[in-house]
């Protein structure tokens, strides 16, 4: 299973925050991870919360998971 923060990126335009930097310095989340959602890598659930009580959202608002395609090898 992947995970997807595009529902994040979405909302913040939508709140008028265009810059991902601007969603660090609102949250004071660190560099490194800001990184891991710009690359849909996992983060911890105290990020998400962190994201969620700065941005006034549900989780559901920021990230989705999505399943793995399966190809022949993966069946």
């Amino acid at each position: 299973m992947e995970v997807s923060y595009n529902k994040l990126w979405k909302l913040m335009i939508d709140k008028g925050m265009p810059n991902k930097s601007d969603l660090r310095k609102v949250t004071g989340i660190g560099t490194n991870t800001l990184a891991k959602l710009s690359k849909n890598q996992v983060v911890s659930m105290e990020v998400l919360m962190k994201i969620c009580s700065s941005l006034d959202c549900d989780i559901s608002d920021v990230c989705e998971f999505k399943q793995e395609k399966l190809t022949e090898d993966n069946k």
